[in-house]
């Protein structure tokens, strides 16, 4: 019992970091898949633009992925900066605050 939990925070971040990866891959297939079933479409109806309804599917896909991945990095962002840690841009309003930005005669 205690190996696997061990072994689950070593796995981990290798699947994080494989799924951030796989963003690219993923833009790919998505178009591909649009790709192959506008052309059987087109192959089966004999309707030359269900080829490009395909492509633009497999597109639209792909664009969704992008999306769903930053959505995904955005709040894992929200989540880190309100940790105490990383609250530099608290830090730095309060360092502006006390700055003295008023005319100077020379």
């Amino acid at each position: 019992m205690d190996e696997k939990e061990e072994k689950a925070p070593r796995i981990k971040p290798i699947i994080e970091a494989a799924d951030s990866l796989s963003l690219g891959i993923s833009m790919v297939v998505a178009v591909l898949m649009g790709i192959g079933i506008g052309y059987l479409l087109r192959r089966w109806t004999e309707i030359g633009w269900l080829f490009w309804l395909g492509v633009a599917i497999g597109i639209a896909a792909a664009i969704l992925n992008v999306y769903k991945a930053y959505s995904k990095q955005y709040k894992d962002y929200e989540e880190l900066a309100k940790q105490p840690r990383y609250a530099i841009k608290k830090q730095l309003q309060e360092d502006e605050d006390d700055m003295d930005y008023g005319e100077k005669s020379y």
